[in-house]
């Protein structure tokens, strides 16, 4: 891929990769099928590795990290850009059928902060795998295409809400049990049967096989173009598919020739959402086994010391969306210290929340470095926080960066209408956080 000049053709660019990625597997998919377009080879195929080898990890279709390396060896540190894959959504239960009233439903677990009542009334999309009793994996996509059907979680008519739901507080409008999805309707007194039946003939699929069954329900329809000028993007799970997009065509851009001077890694995480627990988020030790597995085939002792000093040595961008400041809602924002969508990538010295609590708070050398990165390759950026002092909070992957001994600070666009089903983003920030990305995997001043 050649690097990117024109921030229009990124921006179709990128919104093409909204709309065919809508989950975290799709994500992992589509970046493994380009990054093997650009000639990167699998790593664990390979037994030695030297400067501008190209090669992936993937891991439990959740994980790919696509590495560059480098010039100097690598315990004196390696390029790390991490950035998640997941969004927030409404999985389906194990046993998610649901017979009553003439409608099959599908009964859901939310993922991730949600608005839950933000989920009512729009059309859904059905997305995940199914794994049937003899070992057969299903793919299921249904609500995109042309095609489709969609699928639709019904609110209560403000007619017959005064009682039941209009004194609730927002959080409760709509509760989680409350988010069944329709699925079905028939007056026949067959209906589960049909929907069965249908399942059985389409996809092969049992009522039985929804227990080993990763199924999503996300936003049908494509991202648009927002507002007279057209400036912004909305779409769903650009946090943080937006920094996914940026950090893969950023490492992609450093070209076949190019060697840099530190080994670059892009790994797609897991898990952001919920905590970035389990075997696939950033809290658990699949990091180490990466540059364990790069030491060892670029000639170097991999024991805990080279390890421990690979990880000290390094650098880090936690690539994640942060708060654009919103003109209805400013009280929640310290205006000073806002980010603004136009204005470039926003660098975020710490989330956390009640006194910086889970935070990475990223130290002043390392924020003059990228700032004077940045200033040098004239990247558009600016520094922000996340809102007033206690308004509330967030955290991303950045401190279990930290935690780990590598020099890492929040780096993404600001965003509009966070964890909504419809976010916006500015396509100038966009362009910029790619800019930011390929200027850091290059050279940290």
């Amino acid at each position: 891929m050649e690097a990117w000049d024109d921030p229009l053709l990124f921006s179709d660019a990128y919104r093409r990769f909204l709309d065919s990625a809508k989950t975290e597997r799709a994500v992992v998919a589509k970046v493994l099928a380009a990054a093997k377009a650009e000639g990167f080879l699998s790593a664990i195929e390979q037994a030695e590795l030297k400067g501008g080898d190209r090669v992936y990890f993937e891991n439990r279709a959740k994980n790919v990290v696509l590495a560059v390396i480098g010039k100097r060896p690598l315990h004196e540190g390696f390029r790390l850009i991490a950035a998640h894959a997941d969004s927030p959504r409404l999985d389906l239960k194990p046993n998610p059928l649901q017979d009553e009233g003439g409608y099959i439903l599908l009964k859901t677990q939310y993922y991730g902060g949600v608005k839950k009542y933000q989920w009512a009334g729009i059309p859904l999309a059905l997305y995940g795998v199914v794994f049937l009793a003899d070992g057969r994996k299903v793919d299921i996509s249904i609500g995109d295409g042309e095609e489709d059907p969609v699928f639709s979680i019904p609110d209560l008519l403000p007619h017959l809400s005064e009682k039941i739901q209009n004194d609730r507080p927002s959080k409760e409008t709509l509760k989680g049990e409350e988010l069944r999805i329709v699925f079905g309707c028939s007056d026949s007194g067959a209906l589960k049967d049909e929907i069965l039946s249908k399942l059985k003939k389409e996809y092969g699929i049992t009522e039985d096989d929804f227990v080993s069954a990763e199924l999503q329900a996300v936003p049908a329809g494509r991202s648009r173009e927002v507002g007279l000028d057209r400036n912004l993007i909305g779409a769903y799970g650009q946090d943080d598919r937006a920094g996914v997009f940026t950090a893969v065509e950023a490492i992609f851009s450093l070209g076949r020739e190019v060697v840099p001077e530190h080994t670059a890694l892009c790994f797609i995480v897991d898990k952001e959402e919920v905590g970035s627990a389990g075997s696939t988020g950033l809290e658990s030790r699949y990091l180490e086994v990466i540059v364990g597995e790069l030491l060892d085939r670029t000639g170097h002792s991999c024991n805990d010391l080279m390890l421990r000093r690979a990880l000290w040595n390094s650098r880090a961008l936690s690539a994640d969306v942060t708060v654009g400041f919103d003109p209805v809602f400013k009280a929640v924002h310290d205006e000073q210290n806002a980010a603004r969508l136009g204005r470039g990538i926003v660098l975020t010295k710490y989330f956390g929340g009640k006194g910086k609590m889970h935070s990475n708070d990223a130290d002043a050398e390392y924020l003059n470095e990228i700032r004077r990165l940045f200033l040098r390759e004239g990247v558009r950026f600016q520094f922000a926080v996340f809102g007033q002092v206690d308004e509330g909070g967030g955290a991303t992957v950045s401190r279990f960066l930290a935690n780990l001994g590598i020099r890492t600070v929040d780096a993404g666009p600001a965003v509009l209408g966070m964890h909504s089903p419809f976010e916006l983003s500015s396509k100038d920030d966009i362009f910029q956080t790619y800019r930011g990305f390929k200027a850091f995997f290059l050279e940290v001043p």
